[in-house]
């Protein structure tokens, strides 16, 4: 009989119900395993890895940690830990633990990878870019690096649309093809059509909020729809909306892009969407393998165009991609007539509060954006705002500025341009409601640039809040001209940076204007077509249909 204290049948119990797809009981066994040998480093390891692949990232850093202080030189370990602690926004602990395995184990391109994503999120952004082209120097012919590359480029200010389509290109060109056999379109071009979702993020999170309702108003008599994600997480209300809506799920999440493609063809996809890009838990290399005879790119790290020859179409609008930008993306224009998402108006909302100047006798600007998207010009115009509007804040607020060597960092370069520092305000993170309700402390938001906001310029207009934006040319920089201009407000749309500045001091100085617009803003963007479910649902299913049946 065996040693019912010996942990090795426990291990051997949860890799194989981890191979199977059982991650519950798997993580049960490698636990049982962990408790009966606290201090052995094998145990740990595994039951750490099998939580790094699940959602569950908090419970993934305990064991990461515990593993290791019983081995802390292990890079693995700490390339691993590094990993999830980006996924709980510790980005700044992220970054000084991949600093310090290089250091002390010389150059690694995975680590190269995770400290050029980290650099990003703590706002450094040349650095960054400069980390992923160190990370292809060590590995020319991997994928990782070109995709951290791919990720990390829209942030850096000055990039062009032709040095992103090229990076885009690079990764593409090297992602593995296999040996399929070629998809052909079939059947009656007006046939009911089945449609992929291809995403790890079709739950609570920006890809949720801004495609959910849309697909929840495509017509069911001709389109189904099979979710290609990770298992649904129980108990999230757009997850829910997703399963509701779909005819299956397809719990993609263990297996490769080979077998990915494999299972994809055989459920008779007609249209794959790609909702991932080279995100966390995206699979887009897999469109490399081709998974349906139409592919289309949508949300999901849609930065600009995705480099990949097997990506048919680019779900867009007019303002994302004028007439003229066709020749910065591989792939054709799938221009929807009005804005290019649909926005999901959270029922947790807040009400809107009258403006903050009112009672503060102040303007207060606010930009709530991820930090990564903030680089120095900005930095320096909205100084020149502040300047220039007397008495005014600034709010600042996302997950990374709860790290106070971060925060004071930010607030250290304002204070560089000649600002007082009482004048910036940083906060952290929030649950969403108490996220929202912050709006009610700005009169304006600044988006910032190159890489502007997206979900975060909705949740501003429907918080009464106006978003001040500056688009460029690459499609990261035109998400929030699109929304502004999609819910009816194309004057916050600023030509160039002179007049951007000039929007913010000349609406600072109308109070009584900004308070008349905050009254009527949620009806209007209620009314319009950002947020009417069944006129996207509408144009989407024409779009679907379009890119089905041209040749």
């Amino acid at each position: 009989m065996g040693d019912p204290m010996n942990p090795v049948p426990h291990i051997a119990r949860g890799l194989i119900l981890d191979r199977l797809g059982m991650l519950d009981p798997a993580i049960d066994a490698l636990e049982a395993a962990v408790a009966l040998a606290p201090n052995a480093k094998e145990p740990l390891r595994v039951l750490a890895g099998v939580l790094s692949r699940t959602s569950r990232a908090k419970a993934a850093e305990e064991a990461l940690r515990k593993a290791r202080a019983n081995d802390p030189d292990d890079p693995a370990l700490m390339n691993d830990h590094a990993a999830v602690l980006m996924r709980l926004h510790r980005h700044a602990e992220a970054r000084d633990l991949l600093t310090a395995v290089l250091r002390e184990h010389g150059p690694h391109a995975s680590v190269l990878c995770n400290l050029a994503n980290a650099t990003t999120c703590v706002g450094l952004q040349v650095e960054a870019v400069e980390l992923a082209h160190a990370a292809i120097a060590q590995e020319p012919g991997a994928v990782l690096p070109r995709r951290a590359l791919a990720n990390t480029m829209p942030y850096r200010d000055g990039v062009t649309g032709a040095e992103l389509l090229q990076a885009a290109k690079d990764c593409a060109a090297i992602l593995p093809r296999g040996d399929l056999p070629p998809l052909v379109r079939t059947g009656p071009p007006h046939r009911k059509l089945t449609v992929g979702l291809l995403s790890g993020t079709l739950r609570t999170h920006p890809v949720g909020w801004l495609t959910v309702a849309g697909f929840e108003h495509l017509d069911a008599e001709h389109f189904d729809i099979v979710c290609l994600s990770r298992a649904p997480e129980p108990g999230d209300p757009i997850s829910w909306r997703f399963h509701t809506r779909a005819r299956s799920w397809e719990d993609v999440s263990r297996l490769d892009d080979a077998a990915l493609a494999e299972h994809a063809r055989s459920l008779n996809l007609d249209i794959l969407i790609d909702l991932g890009g080279h995100g966390d838990a995206a699979r887009m290399t897999a469109c490399a393998r081709r998974l349906a005879p139409v592919q289309i790119k949508w949300v999901g790290m849609q930065n600009h165009s995705t480099g990949l020859a097997e990506m048919d179409w680019f779900l867009t609008d007019r303002w994302e991609t004028p007439p003229g930008s066709e020749g910065l993306y591989s792939e054709r224009m799938l221009r929807l007539p009005d804005g290019y998402v649909c926005y999901s108006p959270p029922p947790h909302a807040p009400d809107v509060a009258p403006p903050p100047a009112l009672r503060n006798g102040h303007v207060t600007f606010g930009c709530f954006n991820n930090i990564a998207k903030i680089v120095p010009r900005a930095i320096a115009a909205w100084s020149e705002i502040l300047r220039r509007v007397p008495d005014s804040r600034l709010i600042l607020k996302t997950h990374q500025l709860g790290d106070a060597a971060t925060a004071r960092r930010f607030r250290e370069r304002f204070v560089s341009h000649g600002i007082d520092p009482g004048r910036i305000e940083t906060r952290g993170s929030s649950p969403h409601r108490a996220f929202l309700a912050s709006y009610n402390d700005v009169d304006i938001v600044l988006d910032p640039f190159p890489y502007c906001g997206g979900l975060t310029t909705c949740e501003a207009l429907w918080m009464g809040v106006p978003t001040l934006t500056l688009p460029g040319e690459i499609f990261a920089s035109r998400h929030s001209a699109s929304h502004m201009s999609n819910a009816g407000y194309p004057e916050w749309v600023a030509k160039d940076l002179d007049e951007y500045i000039a929007i913010a001091i000349a609406r600072a100085s109308d109070v009584a204007g900004l308070a008349a617009a905050r009254q009527t803003m949620r009806d209007r963007v209620r009314a319009s077509p950002l947020c009417d479910a069944p006129r996207f649902g509408r144009a989407l299913g024409a779009a679907l249909r379009h890119a089905w049946t041209a040749v």
